[in-house]
């Protein structure tokens, strides 16, 4: 039983172990079924969370693609997105109002039918899509009017595949035209500084050439790659003006003003090589990044300086020749003439000594000083002036004479010619000199003039001189000539004076008496046809003129039923009519086109130069007023008084009318004669406006009744 029961036992505890073995696997089974059920748990709390996750990653990346299509729509420019087959994916706002049909009909449509319309896909669009990496790829295209910058760029994803395109299309078109206006207006100026007369220079603050045109180049002798960098003033300026540079420079650097800012002043400048020269120079100020630069125009004033000294120079003639003149009028001997002229000279400034020599035909050929006036200190009693062909013949006055034509001496410091009286000449300030023939037919004498400056005798002012000497010459001839006439009218008084001394008959002696008055009366008329003269020999165009206004006056008023002594005042008034034009350069009335407004001033001032000849001649007539008054007019249009109707002298309007007639019917340099039949016509139109009624009535009448012509 023991047996049994140890069996028993043993078997329990095979039992017991089996049992505890079985409850072991029991509990390890439902510790592993409670570890699952636990690890399904955590998986399916795993998954809840994941897929929360998700779903808020998805409307985050929603929202975020609201916000961006959203910037995108904000976005002034259009901006669009494209498959592998350019059909659009994606567009914003500009996009559809640029393209201007709904969002729906964009969407899957290849962009190049929609906007721009260019037919195929943009080379930028292709060159993006070719490449891997996600480069940008631009051009420029039209769509009508507009320019636009095409930017574009491929998505891929990790692997490389593409995805799709982003395309921007910014609209440049102001910049564009901006900067073709840009261009157009730096074209404009770079062709208006290239083609400008006058140098352009700009100034930096470093005070260095940042600018330099073709105008500068050309005055200055620099090149741009020379001139640009350099400082200015040392390049272009003499050394005398740097410091006043120096010491204004500071205040133009920090207020861009300075004294010569905003105004055209006269500088000296200087060339390549040195050579200085008179300029115009404007300056202004302009700031650029901050600071102040100047910009100077530079004129080349050198023509003009030099025009401005011949005109200077000719009118120092011309009021020489004018006085000259003035005198050869009133002047009643030879001596007092010679002495007058060089007195006129030399009242003239810059010149410094004026002589008239008489060429003496003896064994010495000697050139006798008879009339001087100046700055002499001794200078011509020790010239021993000669025409011989010796040294002291082979100055000026000796070549004068001898060949008859004008000679100069411009330097008389450096003329070799000049060496036997160079000396006293530079002692005195004789600096250059003249030496003018004077001639009726053969060289009789000389008249020099001396300069205070070296090449002080201009073309100009040499012909007024030569024209000067002409009327010396002629002058003295006249005097010649008056003489002859006084002597024989001296004779002719003596005989008078015996014959009423032995008490002839007393008819006889009337008769005498009548003759000697006629010849003085004749005296008068040939004395008036000599000053005549004066004018006719400066101006061959009008020669006679003065003379057949004479004639025609004297018929008109005899026509008017005048008495003879009016008439003869008359014709002797038209005789010297245009004694005035003396005064008016010789050149001017026989110009052959039309004159300007400044030579006809000078023209319309011969009726008062000739009153101011003839006022202080004692004529038994008006003779100085009327010839004053001869282009007054009716209607108070004449000159130079603007007097109207019966305050005109009758015998002036009678001048008026017979010097139109002639004029407009007689050949002048600058027309052909227009012929009798217009100049009447021309007073028949003007009857009572410009001419007095009465005169062209008479005129008429003396044409068309009496069949006047003008004597050839």
């Amino acid at each position: 039983m023991s047996d049994t029961l140890e069996n028993l036992q043993q078997e329990l505890q095979v039992t017991q172990r089996d049992v505890a073995e079985l409850q072991t696997k029991l509990e390890n089974r439902e510790t592993e079924n409670r570890l699952r059920a636990l690890e399904a748990e955590e998986s399916r709390s795993a998954l809840l969370f994941m897929l929360e996750d998700l779903e808020n990653a998805r409307k985050k990346i929603e929202h975020a693609h609201q916000e961006w299509m959203a910037a995108l729509d904000v976005v002034d420019d259009p901006i669009f997105l494209h498959d592998e087959q350019f059909r659009i994916l994606r567009c914003n706002k500009a996009y559809q109002q640029c393209a201007g049909i709904p969002f729906h009909e964009i969407i899957g449509q290849p962009y190049y039918e929609i906007f721009p319309k260019t037919g195929a896909p943009l080379p930028c669009c292709l060159r993006s899509m070719e490449k891997a990496e996600e480069e940008e790829e631009e051009e420029e295209v039209t769509a009508g009017e507009a320019i636009y910058r095409s930017r574009a760029f491929s998505i891929h994803d990790e692997q490389g595949a593409y995805l799709y395109s982003v395309h921007t299309l910014e609209d440049i078109t102001e910049s564009r035209r901006a900067e073709a206006a840009l261009h157009e207006s730096e074209e404009k100026f770079r062709k208006i500084s290239e083609s400008a007369q006058d140098a352009i220079i700009m100034m930096g603050a470093d005070q260095c050439i940042s600018f330099w045109n073709a105008a500068a180049e050309r005055i200055f002798g620099y090149t741009a790659a020379e001139a640009l960098g350099q400082e200015l003033h040392a390049l272009i300026v003499p050394e005398p003006a740097h410091a006043r540079f120096t010491q204004a420079f500071p205040h133009f650097q920090a207020s861009g003003e300075g004294p010569i800012i905003g105004k055209v002043i006269e500088v000296i400048a200087q060339r390549k090589g040195g050579e200085e020269f008179p300029a115009e120079l404007s300056v202004s100020a302009t700031q650029l990044n901050g600071q102040w630069h100047a910009i100077g125009i530079v004129r080349d004033i050198t023509e003009r300086k030099r025009a401005e000294i011949t005109i200077q120079h000719a009118n120092r003639a011309l009021a020489t020749l004018s006085e000259v003149n003035r005198t050869l009028v009133r002047a009643s001997s030879e001596d007092e003439l010679l002495q007058s002229i060089c007195q006129a000279i030399i009242e003239q400034r810059s010149y410094r000594l004026a002589w008239v020599g008489y060429v003496q035909h003896d064994e010495s050929k000697l050139i006798k000083i008879m009339a001087r006036a100046g700055h002499d200190e001794g200078y011509l009693d020790a010239m021993q002036l000669t025409w011989a062909e010796t040294e002291r013949g082979m100055g000026a006055s000796g070549r004068a004479v001898r060949n008859g034509k004008t000679q100069l001496c411009q330097d008389i410091a450096n003329d070799p010619l000049y060496r036997p009286w160079r000396d006293e000449a530079l002692k005195r300030g004789y600096a250059a000199k003249i030496a003018l023939p004077l001639s009726n037919g053969e060289v009789f004498g000389v008249l020099n003039v001396y300069a205070a400056e070296a090449n002080a005798f201009t073309p100009t002012e040499i012909s007024l001189l030569e024209e000067m000497a002409r009327d010396l010459a002629f002058g003295v001839h006249t005097l010649h000539v008056r003489r002859e006439r006084d002597l024989v009218l001296v004779k002719n008084q003596e005989q008078l004076a015996q014959l009423a001394f032995q008490n002839e008959e007393k008819e006889k002696r009337a008769a005498e008496l009548a003759i000697a008055n006629k010849e003085l009366k004749d005296s008068l008329d040939d004395t008036m046809r000599a000053i005549a003269g004066i004018v006719e020999m400066r101006d061959p165009y009008t020669a006679g003129h003065q003379v057949r206004v004479a004639d025609l006056a004297a018929a008109i008023a005899k026509q008017m039923g005048l008495p003879d002594e009016q008439v003869h005042a008359i014709h002797l008034a038209g005789i010297v009519h245009d004694l005035g034009k003396i005064k008016t350069p010789a050149e001017i009335p026989s110009k052959p086109g039309k004159l300007t407004d400044l030579e006809f001033g000078l023209i319309k001032i011969h009726p008062q130069a000739g009153y101011d000849i003839l006022k202080g001649i004692n004529f038994p007539w008006p003779i100085a007023q009327m010839v004053l008054q001869h282009h007054e007019r009716i209607d108070g249009s004449g000159y130079p008084q603007g007097l109207k109707g019966e305050a005109i002298l009758l015998e002036a309007r009678i001048l008026s009318v017979a010097d139109t007639v002639e004029a407009m019917s007689s050949h002048r340099p600058y027309r052909a004669g227009l012929g009798v039949d217009v100049a009447l016509a021309e007073i028949t139109q003007q009857r009572g406006v410009y001419y007095d009624s009465r005169v062209v009535d008479a005129c008429l009448a003396v044409f068309r009744e009496q069949h006047y012509s003008f004597k050839s």
